[in-house]
């Protein structure tokens, strides 16, 4: 126990350096290449921040374990944007461009849609659909590209893009955001396994697990993320790495799970005799990236009610995993 808590602290200092060298990385490409900083972070930022959910998910697929596999991506995602976007947008809340917006939500509840879908309707995500989902996520990545091609980096439409001194050569800058996504990788890995292994000890059910501590441990990355690109004055790389990363969940870290070792979803938890999943969790992953998308893109701005009243609905969300 005492050798996981070190582990697990050892973990939590490596997503702070790696997050941090991450962002210098993204942003430093960002602004060399005049890019727009949201799509930075619905594109590379994501993928580096996402690496430990797909690492998990497939581990957990080869394992045969659907709970962690369903419950890594579906808590993740409804944990970056009810924790991490809602702390983001608490703290600073701001105007958006909508057109820069426009691609990664549409993306995103486009396969969320789907995914829906085939929850309601079969409960089971065979192998064909996990590929379909890695073919989207190839779609996206090629839509990203030519509109980042085509984009003009003043769009942005956050005043944040100020001129800065190219301090760092372009070798240094893929440097840090490589050695940054490794950093962030395995900070994730050593708060998982530390973290599930003090839950297990702490007597937390494994159906639990996966929608909280290691969705939560996953996530670290882009709260670390969020956080620190918060503090470096970049916020549109923030909103743009959640929205980014939520969409991940699915095509990429879903995607693979279900190509990998199909599965059903998991029933070890029901409400009112109805699947916990398809009651509470599905519809949940969609309430809150409608409250976080919608009026960004009719309005072109965030609030702060809607940080606030997404941080509400994630303590609910943990109190109801643990209490009911």
């Amino acid at each position: 126990m005492f050798q996981a808590i070190l582990l697990f602290l050892l973990g939590f200092v490596l997503l702070i350096k790696g997050g941090d060298w991450f962002v210098d990385g993204a942003t430093g490409i960002a602004h060399r290449f005049h890019l727009p900083e949201l799509l930075i972070g619905a594109t590379v930022v994501s993928i580096g921040t996402t690496l430990p959910e797909v690492m998990v998910s497939a581990q957990a697929a080869l394992q045969h374990n659907s709970g962690i596999s369903y419950g890594n991506a579906i808590g993740s995602i409804i944990c970056n944007t009810s924790l991490i976007a809602a702390l983001t947008v608490a703290v600073k809340p701001g105007k958006v461009n909508p057109k820069t917006l426009i691609l990664p939500a549409g993306a995103f509840f486009l396969s969320a849609i789907i995914y829906s879908v085939i929850a309601y309707t079969t409960g089971y995500f065979a192998r064909w659909t996990g590929i379909m989902f890695l073919c989207m996520f190839a779609v996206y990545m090629f839509l990203s590209v030519k509109q980042m091609k085509n984009q003009d980096p003043e769009e942005d439409g956050t005043g944040e893009e100020d001129e800065e001194k190219k301090e760092l050569s372009l070798g240094m800058e893929l440097a840090l955001l490589v050695i940054g996504a490794a950093a962030i990788a395995f900070g994730a890995n050593l708060l998982v396994n530390n973290g599930t292994i003090i839950a297990a000890a702490l007597g937390v059910p494994d159906s639990v697990i996966g929608l909280t501590m290691v969705a939560l441990g996953t996530s670290l990355p882009e709260l670390v993320t969020a956080i620190t690109s918060l503090m470096k004055g970049h916020g549109a790389l923030s909103l743009g790495n959640v929205i980014g990363a939520n969409l991940f969940n699915i095509v990429l870290v879903s995607g693979m799970a279900m190509t990998l070792s199909p599965f059903a979803i998991p029933a070890e938890k029901t409400l009112m005799g109805i699947n916990s999943s398809l009651l509470i969790d599905i519809p949940l992953m969609l309430g809150v990236m409608a409250l976080l998308c919608v009026p960004a893109l009719k309005k072109g701005r965030l609030y702060r009610w809607q940080g606030i009243l997404l941080l509400c609905i994630y303590a609910a969300f943990t109190i109801y995993q643990f209490v009911i």
